[in-house]
């Protein structure tokens, strides 16, 4: 292939992250689409472009799999909702991009796979297997808290010569989100405080295993063994009744929540990611602001803020999307952001 022939790149899932990154792979001329795999029937057999607002492309979307992995492609954005959310197995993943990798297709993913080895040899070796069998690499962005809670941690710390702790915020806005799946089902917005616990149990898992790994992936990268990472999770009740795009939350119902992960090195926090996600930040005041903070306790003491970030999943989608060429062009193998340049926007340059 030559070096101005477009990579040849597979949608795997259109949701809400998945469905921003199909429209730039069509409008972006470095990409060619070469499939798309659905999981909602209704839009098996309708042309991809039509499905996300565009003109058609002449690429029709399919829910077959063994199809998809019989597609000669050079890149797959695999963008399903991860196995966990749904209380099942997390190696349901692992399994997929297996068999992707082994197909010859190099692999992005917003499942998690930021950082495999904080799983320990086994996963590795299952995913280094599978490159190897393919020739082809795998890169984990993550939906949340891919970039964020890693990578630009790691570049303020470069300014220091001696680091002390480092603590990463989120505070997010879902007032937006249009899945009720996601915002009452799997973060439990609107739910009784009962059944809280109960129903938020796959999503704390999942949130258990991704921010971990970013915190292991931060640690690793500089130099520190952790003696392991905690996790605290806590609630906020509504203090009124509103809506969200998503639906109704009640008075008295689940209207925010707070996670925190700490990674503690000789018995002490070195790295803190705390993360807060509001039902509509405009009618909950606790917690602090929306957006993002990063600081560097040591010397000198760094801090960082986004105020917002009005459009959380285009940034996720966009991320993804914008490590495709360095996923393809790299060796093969697990290729976490430690192992890539830095993605930008390059191809998303739009001069009037």
């Amino acid at each position: 292939m030559s070096s101005s022939a477009p990579l040849r790149v597979i949608q795997w899932a259109t949701g809400a992250v998945g469905g921003r990154a199909l429209r730039s792979v069509i409008a972006r001329p470095e990409f060619e689409l070469a499939g798309v795999l659905v999981y909602d029937r209704e839009k098996v057999g309708r042309d991809a472009g039509e499905l996300v607002g565009l003109g058609p492309v002449g690429v029709a979307c399919t829910d077959d799999a063994e199809r998809i992995l019989a597609t000669e492609a050079d890149c797959v954005l695999h963008m399903p909702l991860p196995a966990s959310y749904f209380g099942g197995d997390p190696g349901t993943d692992a399994e997929t991009i297996c068999a992707l990798l082994a197909s010859g297709k190099n692999v992005v993913t917003t499942t998690g796979f930021v950082y495999p080895r904080a799983y320990g040899p086994g996963l590795v070796d299952r995913l280094e297997a599978a490159c190897a069998r393919g020739g082809a690499s795998l890169h984990g962005t993550g939906i949340n808290p891919g970039f964020m809670s890693d990578l630009l941690p790691l570049a303020l710390t470069g300014l220091s010569d001696r680091l002390d702790h480092i603590y990463v915020r989120e505070c997010s806005d879902y007032r937006g989100h249009p899945s009720r799946h996601v915002t009452a089902d799997l973060m439990g917005f609107g739910r009784e405080p009962d059944d809280y616990s109960t129903s938020v149990r796959p999503f704390r898992a999942f949130q258990r295993a991704l921010f971990g790994e970013s915190v292991e992936l931060v640690a690793a990268a500089l130099g520190v063994p952790l003696d392991e990472v905690e996790q605290t999770d806590e609630y906020l009740l509504a203090t009124e009744d509103f809506d969200i795009a998503a639906g109704e939350v009640r008075k008295g119902t689940i209207s925010a929540s707070r996670w925190v992960f700490t990674g503690l090195a000789r018995g002490r926090p070195f790295i803190t990611v705390e993360c807060v996600y509001k039902a509509d930040g405009r009618r909950v005041p606790q917690w602090g602001d929306l957006g993002f903070t990063m600081h560097v306790q040591g010397r000198p003491g760094m801090a960082v803020t986004i105020d917002d970030m009005t459009q959380g999943l285009a940034g996720a989608a966009a991320h993804a999307v914008n490590s495709i060429a360095a996923v393809c062009a790299a060796p093969p193998g697990i290729r976490t952001l430690l192992d890539l340049p830095l993605a930008t926007g390059r191809g998303a340059v739009r001069l009037a």
